[in-house]
């Protein structure tokens, strides 16, 4: 039986029933929640709870404490991810517990579950500090290209309650242990699709100009810190490398989904000017070198949207299946047929 602790805001958990009893009684002045409770119940009217703690007072005697119990600033969430192509994750969340999410993003909710829309990027500092918090917190989700709100989802009934996001895009869904990965990751601007409450969606800037301009993602990247969980999305099949101190790999730019701070980020042009004209992998690449773990997919977003947008009508693409010949005629000239055929995707 796992059991929570609340002291003025701060919770302790999950714990045992011996570590619970050594929290109540260094100090009974709190809330007690295992399952089986409807809410949140002062320590002192649980019988589990009562008789250690009979003869405490005043503050917490922190020397007391279990010592390896430690204080979470991010919720601790469960989570299952469903599909294969297109995938959802449906979070289930304990009575008070939250989760934050891009708007849009959600697929379904339980009632007990309350919706509202927050200012920046919701993590606990910008969510309840006052005005000036919550600007910095709005400002940095406007430098990423994201909006300015998010929404939060709160658990405000009892016993269980899930809600579901769903993927943008063909691809699957990551989930990151934040606290695992040495507290931070950064990852391009349109991966983040939701996270524990306590996760703070920050920025990342590329310091290097060259990596800013030709690197892909510009110079302005998302950076996710706490120690809950987060998931991102990215299209296609999802390979993650662990990179060794000094190996480097040479990546498409789109094709990085999010690495550890540690990982060097760096931009190479690819080969001559012929191979770059030519040979449609684009003017650059990245350089990733290790140490560090690295996320990569294998259909960006941006290859898939430029495929459809030369398939279309409209710019010149086939109404319907044909010939290289016959798609180079609709688009008003062979050459630029020979060129689609020749160069790949074209990207």
């Amino acid at each position: 039986m796992e059991w929570f602790l609340d002291y003025d805001g701060k919770q302790f958990g999950p714990l045992t029933a011996t570590q619970a009893r050594s929290y109540a009684k260094a100090n009974s002045n709190g809330l007690a929640w295992r399952e089986g409770f409807p809410e949140w119940i002062p320590i002192g009217k649980i019988a589990e709870l009562a008789a250690a703690s009979s003869n405490a007072s005043g503050p917490p005697a922190r020397s007391v404490l279990p010592p390896t119990i430690r204080t979470r600033t991010s919720d601790e969430v469960d989570y299952k991810i469903f599909g294969t192509e297109m995938q959802f994750v449906e979070v289930e969340l304990d009575p008070g517990e939250s989760v934050i999410a891009e708007a849009g993003a959600m697929m379904y909710k339980d009632s007990a579950v309350e919706m509202d829309t927050i200012f920046g990027d919701g993590s606990a500092k910008s969510s309840q500090g006052g005005l000036f918090d919550k600007l910095v917190g709005a400002g940095k989700r406007l430098l990423t290209g994201e909006s300015l709100f998010m929404t939060v989802f709160t658990h405000r009934g009892y016993n269980k309650a899930k809600v579901a996001f769903g993927a943008p895009y063909p691809g699957n869904i990551i989930p990151m242990h934040l606290a695992q990965i040495g507290g931070s990751i950064i990852c391009q601007k349109d991966s983040f699709l939701c996270a524990a409450k306590g996760v703070s969606v920050g920025i990342y800037f590329q310091r290097k100009i060259m990596t800013g301009l030709f690197g892909g993602e510009g110079f302005i990247m998302q950076k996710l810190e706490g120690d809950g969980l987060a998931f991102m999305h990215a299209g296609g099949t999802i390979v993650e490398r662990q990179l060794q101190s000094g190996e480097v790999l040479h990546v498409d730019t789109g094709c990085i989904v999010a690495f550890e701070p540690s990982v060097q980020f760096d931009i190479q042009q690819a080969g001559n000017i012929k191979s770059a004209l030519f040979g449609g992998e684009g003017l650059f690449f990245a350089v990733l070198q290790g140490p560090g773990k690295i996320w990569l997919q294998s259909l960006p977003f941006s290859r898939l949207a430029g495929r459809m947008l030369a398939a279309a009508p409209q710019r010149g693409g086939s109404r319907e299946e044909g010939s290289v010949l016959g798609k180079a005629v609709l688009g008003g000239t062979i050459l630029g047929g020979l060129g689609s055929f020749l160069g790949g995707d074209g990207e």
